[in-house]
């Protein structure tokens, strides 16, 4: 099978380059490309990809492909881009789809859904999520930050027989890799349980702009917390996807745990200056729990806080 990944970055380059390090060392069948930029394809021919991680480090020649040289000869594409470059993700990968090729994407949240299944069709979109917390260092270098390094993957409803032969041969692949890689049936309790939990995680520690442990600290922090994580379960149980009782407990645990240095990428991406999937996460969630005739006012102030960020981003750089 042949699989393209969108990018050798933080997440792509990761989970891709483990495949291809399988593949490498003989354990799989499954050729992995990485379509990637003209300067990112150069460093990647001269240093080969490079993965700092403690299930194993990897510095392995890759194949690339830049836009100009795309053509469609891939059954497979892993998306793995920020939601505000989804669009031109879609542009980007057009040219190397075949009637028959699939699309699995690990974005975050699910909007990014209903755009694909417009653009490629519903019946090629594979349904998918990652947990990892990974960076790409200045000289080019994918490094791991944390233990979780999870992909979890399975048939959305609208998938048909072509689409589970694929995802078994990607398991197959992932099973000959360190990766915490799961098969699931129910794909869509996985994707809406990591939505509530980010949703909340993102629009806590934006709102607040600390972490766990600080907003823990602070009066009133924890019942704060609590509400914003009901605001986002009462989305997910009007959506037919209340989350597990494990998650719920997971989730809380995580969220309230006294002197944890985490935040969401989302505050780290702000606090530096970067783009944010504010609209993708944390305004997504909010619209659905509105739409269900929930209250969501602390979605709501973070949202509100999220746009005033944007808007005065986008005043400074302008002037």
């Amino acid at each position: 099978m042949e699989m393209l990944v969108l990018g050798a970055g933080a997440t792509g380059g990761y989970f891709g380059g483990r495949l291809a390090e399988a593949t490498l060392q003989g354990k799989s069948t499954l050729e992995v490309s990485f379509l990637v930029r003209p300067a990112r394809a150069a460093t990647l021919a001269e240093n080969g990809l490079r993965v700092d991680s403690r299930y194993g480090d990897i510095a392995i020649p890759v194949r690339t492909v830049v836009q100009a040289a795309l053509r469609p000869d891939y059954d497979l594409v892993l998306l793995t881009c920020k939601a505000y470059d989804l669009d031109s993700a879609i542009e980007s990968i057009a040219p190397a789809l075949r009637p028959d090729t699939l699309i699995l994407p690990v974005l975050n949240g699910l909007e990014h859904f209903d755009r694909l299944d417009r653009a490629f069709g519903a019946a090629r979109v594979l349904g998918g999520c990652c947990h990892i917390a990974s960076a790409l260092t200045p000289d080019g270098v994918v490094r791991q930050l944390t233990d979780l390094h999870r992909i979890t993957y399975g048939l959305r409803p609208t998938n048909g027989a072509a689409a589970k032969h694929a995802l078994d041969a990607l398991d197959a692949a992932f099973r000959q890799t360190p990766v915490d890689a799961r098969h699931v049936d129910d794909i869509d309790q996985e994707i809406w349980e990591k939505f509530v939990f980010l949703a909340t995680l993102a629009g806590m520690t934006t709102l607040m702009r600390g972490a766990i442990g600080d907003i823990v600290a602070a009066l009133g922090g924890v019942g704060l917390t609590e509400r914003m994580l009901a605001e986002c379960e009462s989305a997910a149980a009007a959506a037919g996807k209340p989350s597990r009782p494990t998650a719920v407990d997971s989730a809380l645990k995580t969220l309230t745990q006294p002197g944890s240095v985490m935040t969401a990428s989302m505050l780290r991406d702000l606090e530096s200056g970067a783009r944010i999937e504010s609209a993708h996460i944390v305004g997504d969630m909010l619209r659905r729990a509105r739409a269900a005739g929930h209250d969501a006012t602390l979605l709501e102030a973070a949202w509100v806080h999220l746009q005033v960020r944007d808007f005065r981003r986008a005043r400074e750089t302008k002037g």
